[in-house]
């Protein structure tokens, strides 16, 4: 009777691992390249029980087996095993922004922070004060040669993540070495540093849509062109999220509480009465 009150608050417990992620996930939205999260449980071992006093009468004779026969199994609850972002690929949103980018396929955008380099699907960029492509968050983006200076109206991204420059515009010595584009007065600045990992479900969250690489996701590698994803200009990646299905999660999750809750409140008032009955009559 007792395992009643552990199975119970486990579950309750659980209930609420699903519900701070429900709640995040709802929050987040409208958040541009968010990924919604989602809770992983697993049960405790199951609990075999036997009858204890028995004739050892078998209705299944073959192989080896006990004299007490198998009555049934015992849950005994279940326990919260990770959180997992699903990294399912969000929907389009046009802005007709040139600073906007979106990924189509699997990889990360590369951005500079104070606190190292980090990793975001969030392609909403802007111009900084000293003409630097930037997150909204004022992080530089990363080209596979650095950071990456632009003017308003003078750039192009293409599908591959190359960003081209209206030559006339830049500088005699930014000229140097660059490779011209067939294009007339054309050259190629750089191209978007955009990276994969060996197991992404391991990245961190680091929030304002970032991630950071751990022991375990390994280091960011740079993705060749052949397997890169289509980079689109002038769109950007909504988030991944249904509020509608997030909706019934929460009401799922408050039912299933309330469920587990009377458990352990039947199993109080089934303790309290054997624990009177035992009373009247020892």
């Amino acid at each position: 009777m007792i395992t009643t009150y552990y199975t119970g608050a486990s579950g309750m417990r659980a209930q609420q691992w699903r519900l701070d992620a429900a709640s995040n996930n709802l929050a987040n939205v409208d958040v541009n390249g968010y990924k919604k999260d989602i809770t992983i449980h697993k049960a405790f071992p199951e609990l075999l029980l036997r009858r204890m006093n028995d004739d050892g009468v078998y209705l299944h004779p073959f192989g080896s087996a006990d004299e007490a026969p198998i009555i049934g199994r015992l849950g005994m609850g279940v326990e919260y095993n990770e959180l997992f972002t699903d990294f399912q690929q969000g929907a389009f949103k046009e802005t007709q922004s040139d600073f906007d980018v979106a990924l189509d396929g699997k990889g990360f955008f590369a951005v500079q922070t104070p606190q190292g380099e980090r990793y975001t699907r969030n392609g909403a960029f802007v111009l900084g004060k000293e003409g630097l492509l930037e997150t909204k968050d004022g992080f530089p983006v990363l080209g596979e040669n650095g950071v990456i200076r632009v003017k308003a109206n003078n750039f192009q991204v293409d599908k591959l993540g190359n960003v081209w420059v209206n030559a006339k515009y830049m500088d005699s010595d930014e000229l140097v070495d660059r490779a011209r584009n067939e294009w007339e007065d054309t050259v190629l600045l750089d191209t978007l540093k955009i990276v994969e990992f060996d197991y992404d479900r391991d990245l961190k969250k680091q929030g304002n849509s970032l991630w950071k690489a751990t022991d375990i996701s390994g280091e960011a590698q740079i993705i060749q062109s052949e397997n890169r994803p289509r980079v689109v200009q002038g769109f950007v990646e909504a988030s991944n999220v249904d509020p509608v299905l997030e909706m019934v999660n929460l009401i799922e999750v408050n039912r299933a509480y309330e469920a587990n809750q009377k458990v352990v409140q039947s199993g109080d008032q089934m303790l309290g009465a054997l624990i009177n009955q035992t009373a009247r009559f020892g």
